[in-house]
């Protein structure tokens, strides 16, 4: 067995990332295990206007594969495997993939979350252009446009309420006749003009991905089964989102929703020496600026505990 790493990383994304930069450059040689498909959502994303630093934008694969090579130059190492499980009961911690089985001192959860989506082909041919998870990420793009959110919960109209500030108008397409969100959140959607709501439909079909881009959706009621086409220029889909805690399960100590619960105002886990960052603890902001300052905090934690245990 190999001598025990002082800090693991498992996942990407820009909390995995700038976990691994601090580490690196803290002289911590992490190793990240960042899985078969690097880069979290953000590789999913187009244009990221958002993110500071990039007075034009960056698209997201570029942006994650600069802070790829930016943890690489600090010394960090990249294992491109799926982790498959860890033991967090034993010290040294052991982190396994199909592989390779590790022991490290520390280590990070950077595995993210990921958005629950409708299952369409065409959804996965357009994401990024057209369609969306995030409004506060993407809305920009539809200024003075139509707009799609599916949904029913308090996410979708907030949602809507945010799209509502930039697009021309906002239709909220729900599988029900009521909603599930809120009655503060339904009196302020309701009572917008320009959010509409079109009730017991469903998206079937979401056109045109020849065009590379959304023009319309195909809705069906699921009361009487017609389609009927609605031309539109942007989908956001806010069905929820599944944090990525499956293999963590029994080992740290997981919020009712499945997201990873840390001490309030750090990255401190249950268990002393484990931390979380980014979209696997953070189930309110979701945005890859915080998912980087929550790595950022876990692995400067990560060394302070390796210095009061005489670790680092």
């Amino acid at each position: 067995m190999a001598t025990p790493r002082k800090i693991i990383i498992i996942g990407s994304g820009p909390a995995g990332y700038t976990a691994a930069i601090y580490a690196a450059r803290a002289n911590l040689a992490p190793l990240m295990i960042n899985g078969l498909q690097t880069g979290g959502q953000l590789m999913l994303t187009t244009h990221v206007e958002n993110y500071p630093g990039f007075v034009d934008g960056v698209l997201g694969p570029e942006l994650m594969e600069t802070m790829r090579k930016q943890a690489e130059r600090f010394g960090t190492d990249m294992l491109g495997e799926d982790v498959t499980g860890v033991d967090f009961t034993r010290r040294p911690f052991v982190v396994r993939t199909d592989d390779t089985r590790f022991e490290a001192q520390t280590v990070v959860i950077a595995t993210g979350a990921s958005a629950t989506m409708l299952g369409l082909p065409s959804e996965t041919l357009l994401i990024g252009h057209g369609v969306s998870t995030c409004a506060t990420c993407d809305g920009f793009f539809f200024k003075d446009r139509d707009v799609m959110v599916v949904g029913g919960g308090d996410s979708a109209l907030e949602e809507a309420l945010y799209l509502a500030r930039l697009g021309r108008r906002v239709m909220v397409v729900h599988r029900r006749e009521t909603l599930r969100a809120s009655k503060i959140m339904q009196d302020r959607a309701f009572a917008h003009p320009k959010i509409a709501f079109l009730w017991n439909k469903e998206i079937v079909d979401i056109l045109d991905p020849a065009a590379g881009k959304v023009t319309a959706v195909v809705l069906r009621d699921v009361v009487t089964g017609e389609r009927t086409e609605h031309p539109v220029d942007g989908v956001f889909v806010a069905i929820g989102h599944q944090p990525n805690t499956a293999i963590f399960a029994g080992q740290v100590e997981l919020l009712p929703s499945g997201y990873i619960r840390v001490e309030p105002g750090t990255t401190r886990t249950s268990v002393p020496g484990v931390f979380a960052a980014g979209d696997v603890q953070d189930s309110v902001f979701r945005q890859a600026v915080t998912a980087a300052g929550t790595g950022c905090m876990a692995a400067l934690e990560a060394e302070r505990w390796l210095e009061a245990q005489r670790l680092g």
